[in-house]
């Protein structure tokens, strides 16, 4: 199973106030217009886990790969992605639907994220079964805030490739993860839900990059978290406790002008669904990118230019 039909659509501000960008650890390219090519898989599944029988059902999406465009320059990243039919994985999807909407924003060593999901079309899986439900809908709104300890890490090298991160080093990141979840099911064969939920968790991240003569570079990192998760279901309202774990890997070349790598990044979200079932909210993320830097028009610096006199950024 696959996707028929998705929009993606990013927008990265990249803000920094009043701070040396460029150091022996890592430099940045502000005259520079980069380009950057992406095959891309995500996805934002749900697990139901029995506590008492051990076992579990799973509502998938259906599988969506898509082909992602970047174009980035100074403070401004514009994403678009579309799922061509010729990926297989594509082809036989019925009326499955992806829309995600992704902003990150830098303020200093502040990191904001802030997501949007809305899905249509998922198969259920358990120890018997695999069925296809086209009815189950699911919308899931939030972010995360940050803050990068170390000025000398770079997150946009592993994030976005608008640096280059030029020796080894690590920070230490906390931070605070909160989504709105709306999981809706409307189906004939299956008893209809309706569940909505808000979910915020705070906890220490830990993000390393290793550089390996200059122009490769292999991070990896996680962060964990406590929270709570406040549900609604059908006129009923459950307060549970909640554990996140967030795990990103990265490899990849960079250089002056080209560069290429892969990221992997997953997110769990698990807490008590209700009194003998724990859900397991998930989001995963696997992108192949290629890339390419060139100098950017003289308007474009000099407008960029008055915006960051005007605001006082650079």
């Amino acid at each position: 199973m696959g996707l028929r039909v998705l929009l993606f659509l990013g927008i990265c501000c990249s803000i920094s106030w009043c701070t040396a960008q460029n150091s022996h650890y890592k430099e940045d390219f502000p005259d520079k217009i980069t380009l950057r090519l992406a095959l891309q898989t995500t996805s934002n599944s749900f697990t139901f886990r029995d506590k008492i029988t051990r076992n579990k059902t799973e509502f998938i999406p259906n599988d969506k790969s898509y082909l992602g465009l970047s174009i980035l320059f100074r403070f401004l990243e514009v994403d678009l992605g579309y799922a061509p039919n010729f990926l297989s994985e594509n082809k036989d999807n019925g009326d499955s639907k992806l829309i995600t909407f992704n902003i990150r924003t830098f303020f200093g060593q502040y990191m904001q994220t802030i997501d949007y999901y809305k899905q249509k079309g998922f198969f259920i899986r358990t120890q018997d079964i695999t069925l296809p439900i086209d009815d189950l809908k699911t919308l899931k709104i939030g972010g995360s805030s940050s803050y990068i300890f170390n000025p000398d890490f770079s997150f946009r090298a592993i994030g976005f490739q608008n640096e280059w991160q030029k020796q080894s080093v690590g920070s230490f990141i906390p931070s605070i993860t909160y989504y709105y979840t709306k999981f809706k099911l409307e189906d004939p064969l299956i008893e209809n839900q309706l569940e909505k939920s808000f979910k915020m968790a705070i906890g220490p991240g830990y993000y390393y990059n290793w550089i390996f003569d200059e122009n490769y570079l292999l991070s990896a990192g996680a962060t964990g978290g406590l929270g709570f998760n406040y549900s609604s279901t059908d006129g009923e309202n459950s307060f549970n406790g909640l554990a996140q774990l967030v795990f990103r890997m990265t490899g990849g070349y960079n250089s002056e002008s080209f560069f290429g790598g892969v990221n992997i990044n997953t997110q769990l979200l698990s807490h008590t669904s209700d009194e003998n079932f724990i859900l397991d909210d998930s989001i995963s993320f696997l992108e192949f990118y290629v890339g390419y830097r060139f100098d950017a028009p003289k308007k474009w610096i000099a407008k960029a230019d008055e915006i960051s006199r005007k605001f006082g950024i650079e």
